[in-house]
């Protein structure tokens, strides 16, 4: 009989070569060493059982972590992330229903796939527009292929997968999200170069006007009905002194002096509400 050892030492029968079929030179005969895992009880031998297995096959699992090399992740965690799907393999496979490789590969391949799914994206999207994505991906590298994908419009890209153009431009979006740029990127080679945080917005001046509303909302509803009538007319209205006083039968200069209380008395409610946690958390302990 053939016997093959592993980069870790341990001999296995080599798997015979079937007609017809195909069998990678990385998937050992252990047919018999899985039914009698399944036969031993929780225990040293049972774990080194698994462990024997976990390195025969692991060969196949680094195999299978190759295949998606130069994805955005190091070869070596993806070689950690298949060792992992493996184990559960092995844990899960029951003898009598099938040859393990037949299990083994798509629960590796499940595995790599979830981590690229869970770990790798920039921006959390949902698994619908990833698939989205993964189709565009494919049908863009097809149409580049076959000599049409320099000009490939959504339409084209529609065409080829079968997808709405809606869908389309839904994994085209999914496309950038899969990797972020640091805003403090720089946007252009010369010596003026800007980031890119420099081209988002500014200091939007009316969040202080609305900061400032809210602030004095509380203190302009406790004011008596006249007051709150005088500041709307002055404030809101833009209603001069006199015109204010003509309408309520007053004096300018009573007007004034209610605008110039009312104003004092809600700005001191103000600051005395932002100096009460102040107060709260600097008073004497026990």
């Amino acid at each position: 009989m053939l016997v093959e050892t592993s980069a870790h030492g341990s001999d296995l029968p080599a798997r015979p070569r079937v007609s017809g079929g195909r069998v990678h030179d990385d998937a050992p005969d252990t047919a018999s060493n899985f039914v009698r895992l399944a036969e031993l009880p929780h225990g040293p031998e049972r774990d080194a059982l698994r462990d024997e297995l976990t390195r025969a096959w692991l060969p196949m699992a680094h195999r299978i972590a190759g295949r998606f090399r130069n994805r955005g992740e190091s070869l070596e965690d993806l070689r950690q992330v298949a060792a992992l799907g493996l184990v559960k393999a092995i844990d899960r496979y029951e003898p009598g229903r099938g040859a393990f490789e037949s299990y083994a590969v798509p629960t590796i391949t499940g595995e790599i796939k979830r981590h690229f799914r869970d770990r790798m994206w920039a921006l959390r999207v949902p698994r619908r527009v990833q698939e989205l994505r993964n189709k565009v991906r494919i049908a863009r590298r097809e149409l580049t292929e076959s000599g049409s994908g320099a000009t490939a419009s959504v339409a084209d890209i529609a065409a080829h997968t079968g997808l709405t153009e809606d869908e389309v431009n839904a994994g085209l979006e999914a496309l950038e999200s899969y990797s972020t740029l640091s805003l403090d990127a720089e946007m252009s080679a010369s010596e003026d170069g800007f980031s890119l945080a420099d081209t988002i917005g500014g200091v939007e001046e009316a969040y202080d006007v609305v900061i400032d509303r809210e602030a004095a909302k509380e203190g302009l509803r406790r004011l008596p009905e006249r007051e709150r009538t005088i500041l709307y007319m002055r404030f809101f209205e833009d209603m001069t002194q006199s015109r204010i006083a003509d309408q309520l039968g007053i004096s300018q200069m009573h007007v004034s002096r209610l605008i110039s209380r009312c104003c004092a008395k809600v700005r001191a409610e103000v600051l005395d509400q932002d100096a009460r946690p102040q107060r709260r958390g600097g008073g004497r302990s026990g």
